[in-house]
């Protein structure tokens, strides 16, 4: 597969995932992007923007992407799933290292972190109802909205049914993950929506989506993931100025992408997504702090950046700030070394 050009050899350190079983304890976090397009991946099935079009006859030089999903581990092997997209069976074949093999019914996934409720991170968990029950990490909001507006809990407790974890959000709570020794998980709330088909999708809730601080207790590293970053409050400051690492929304490039192209009536705020583009825009926010390396996952298919050659894309990379593909591993290799 075509892997983005820009100086790869410097940015990424790139392991090949399929890890002997019984390998032991290796030194330190890995954070695997499983998926990172927005719904719907790219190409859109039925999209024919310059994006998707491009990437389907060869005219823009981009690369596909599935559904927006990432993996991490302290070992290598024990796996904790953040979010479960429509793709995460190509996405389990596509990293050997989620499916260990070492008996007749196996996995590597420990657990699964649910930072919101929508149809893009849930549909997944379907695809997971073989086998034991799931051990699944999400706050009350969450676990509302997959009971009622969408029952997926309600169906998967006529199959392998769900082990509900609540994450509590007011205040932050730190909560570990049996099996995913040396790892503490710290929920943030995040001003975004809840579903369209949430009840209280024009009346916010803290819980509705959130972020994670994810921190290795080897190393005393820290990743802050927030796929669905909506605007930047001051409670999340911290979590930008001291992480190692963060893994932000880049899902629109203008706050009017949707309505230029004639696909909505909405802006990237109205549905809780920061642009990257303009004042006050993720750019500018992430160009205040200088320790973290800055990554984009979630992208949208219309999402400029997506063709390596255009100016957007030059733009980022002139800002420092990389964008996620599949199969990227981003590794922690102690303090001021991750890969």
């Amino acid at each position: 597969m075509h892997r983005p050009t820009e100086n790869l050899e410097q940015q990424f350190t790139i392991i090949p995932m399929a890890l002997p079983v019984g390998a032991g304890k290796l030194a330190a976090m890995k954070i695997l992007v499983l998926g990172s397009s927005a719904g719907g991946g790219f190409p859109q099935w039925n999209c024919n923007c310059r994006n998707c079009a491009g990437v389907r006859d060869g005219s823009v030089r981009t690369i596909p992407r599935t559904q927006s999903s990432i993996a991490v581990s302290a070992n290598g092997v024990d796996w904790v799933l953040f979010n479960a997209s429509p793709d995460i069976l190509s996405q389990i074949r596509a990293n050997p290292a989620l499916q260990p093999g070492r008996g007749l019914r196996d996995t590597g996934i420990v657990g699964v972190v649910l930072i919101d409720a929508q149809i893009d991170h849930t549909t997944g968990l379907f695809m997971l109802r073989e086998g034991k029950p799931l051990d699944v990490w999400c706050t009350s909001q969450v676990h509302e909205d997959l009971s009622t507006g969408n029952p997926v809990f309600n169906v998967l407790s006529h199959f392998c049914t769900v082990r509900w974890q609540q994450v509590q959000t007011q205040p932050p709570s730190p909560f570990s993950i049996p099996g995913a020794a040396g790892l503490t998980f710290t929920p943030v709330p995040l001003s975004s929506k809840a579903p369209p088909y949430s009840p209280h999708r024009h009346d916010p809730h803290p819980g509705d989506n959130i972020g994670v601080l994810i921190e290795d207790a080897a190393t005393g590293g820290k990743i802050f993931y927030a796929p669905g970053f909506g605007a930047m409050e001051p409670h999340l400051e911290p979590f930008l100025a001291e992480s190692d690492c963060v893994l932000l929304d880049g899902t629109f490039w203008t706050d009017d992408e949707m309505i230029r192209l004639g696909i909505s009536t909405k802006c990237a705020r109205e549905i809780g997504h920061l642009p990257q583009s303009g004042p006050e825009g993720m750019i500018d926010l992430l160009g205040r702090y200088a320790r973290p390396r800055k990554i984009l996952i979630h992208i949208n298919n219309t999402n400029p950046i997506l063709d390596e050659d255009s100016p957007e894309r030059a733009e980022l990379t002139r800002a420092g700030i990389e964008l996620a593909y599949d199969g990227m591993l981003i590794e922690d290799g102690g303090k001021n070394a991750w890969t």
